[in-house]
C-alpha cells in the first residue's frame, strides 16, 4: 500500500507537535503573565435583561487562554462597555466566579496573559454604536485537545494527562465545558449570546477528523443554550503560520476548510501575527492583531444580518 508524502508529513507533524506542546508546559509549570497590576475592574452588576448586551463565548487551549505577558498599553483605554465574566475565582486580583467586571486583562485566569478576546472586545466597542455593550466569557486550558470539551471524553482526557494539565482543569472542577455552559446560562439572563470564538489545534495538529469533533462541541453548546447556528457563528483562529515560523502550521489547512463541515464557522487568518520563540504562541502584538481580526469578521457578519 502506497502512503503519500502528504500523509507521512502530516503524521510526522502530529507526532512532533503534540510533544512540543507538552514540552512547553513541562518547562513552564508555573505561568505568570501578570504585569503586577491587580485591578479587578469592579463594576455594578447588571440586574435585568438587556438586548444591547452582546456576549461572546471563548474557548480553546493556550492561545485563547493568553500566553503573552500583559503590557501597560493593554490596561489603558478600556471602555466600560467592554466586560468579562470571571469563569473562575481570581483571588489574587479580587474577582469572583460568575460576576461581571470591566475587561481588564487577564480575562481567563489570574495567571494567564493577553488573549485574542482582549482586542476582539475592544475593537467591537470602538466600532459598534454606543448603546451596545460587549461581554466575553473565557474558558480555556493550555495544551488541551478539543476532546477536553467533549463531555463524553473529558474524564478520560484528564485521567491520562500530566500533572500540570490536571492542575489547569481543577480550576474548572474538571469540567470546562460544563463551567462554560454554567456561565453562559447566567449571562443569558442579562444579555444575548452573539458568537463563539475558538482557538485550538496545536495539540490536535493535522488530525483530519478535527472539524467533526469541533462540530460536535459547537452543536452541543447551541442545543444546551437554545441557540440557532445562523444567529451564533463560530470564529476559528489559525495557528502560527509557516511564514511566521509556526511549528503547527499544517493544521491551518484544516482550519481554513472548517466551513465545509460547519457552514456557520469562519476561519480567522493569523498571517503576519508575530509569534514567540517556542513557535506555538503569539506575542502580545500577535494577540492584538489576531483579536482585531476576529472582531472584523464578527462586525462583517453583524452587518450582513
Amino acid at each position: 500500500m502506497r502512503i503519500s508524502f502528504t500523509l507521512l508529513f502530516a503524521l510526522a507533524c502530529f507526532a512532533g507537535k503534540a510533544q512540543n506542546v507538552s514540552d512547553f508546559y513541562e518547562k513552564n509549570t508555573v505561568l505568570n503573565y501578570s504585569d503586577g497590576d491587580k485591578a479587578s475592574g469592579e463594576i455594578p452588576q447588571p440586574e435585568q435583561f438587556d438586548p444591547d448586551f452582546h456576549i461572546y463565548l471563548c474557548f480553546g487551549q493556550s492561545n485563547m487562554e493568553g500566553n503573552a505577558k500583559i503590557e501597560s498599553q493593554d490596561r489603558q483605554g478600556i471602555s466600560t462597555r467592554f466586560r468579562m465574566m470571571a469563569a473562575v475565582d481570581m483571588n489574587n486580583i479580587g474577582r469572583k466566579k460568575g460576576l461581571w467586571y470591566a475587561a481588564v486583562p487577564p480575562l481567563c485566569r489570574e495567571w494567564t496573559g493577553l488573549t485574542p478576546a482582549d482586542y476582539f472586545g475592544r475593537t467591537l466597542v470602538e466600532r459598534l454604536p454606543e448603546n451596545i455593550k460587549v461581554g466575553v466569557i473565557n474558558v480555556a486550558v493550555g495544551g488541551c485537545s478539543i476532546d477536553l470539551f467533549d463531555e463524553d471524553k473529558t474524564a478520560s482526557v484528564i485521567e491520562k494527562s500530566a500533572d500540570w494539565f490536571k492542575g489547569f482543569c481543577k480550576d474548572y472542577e474538571n469540567e470546562p465545558f460544563r463551567r462554560l455552559m454554567e456561565m453562559a446560562k447566567k449571562a443569558q439572563k442579562v444579555g444575548v449570546i452573539k458568537g463563539i470564538l475558538l482557538h485550538q489545534g496545536c495539540t490536535d495538529n493535522t488530525q483530519q477528523d478535527w472539524p467533526l469533533r469541533v462540530k460536535l462541541v459547537y452543536e452541543r453548546m447551541l442545543k444546551e443554550l437554545n441557540l440557532q447556528a445562523s444567529d451564533v457563528p463560530l470564529l476559528v483562529g489559525e495557528l502560527m503560520t509557516k511564514e511566521d515560523g509556526g511549528c503547527c502550521y499544517a493544521h491551518n489547512a484544516i482550519i481554513d476548510r472548517i466551513n465545509e463541515t460547519i457552514p456557520t464557522a469562519y476561519p480567522i487568518s493569523s498571517l503576519g501575527c508575530p509569534g514567540r520563540e517556542d513557535k506555538l504562541h503569539f506575542t502580545a502584538e500577535g494577540y492584538r492583531i489576531l483579536g482585531r481580526r476576529y472582531a472584523e469578521k464578527m462586525l462583517e457578519l453583524l452587518n450582513n444580518k
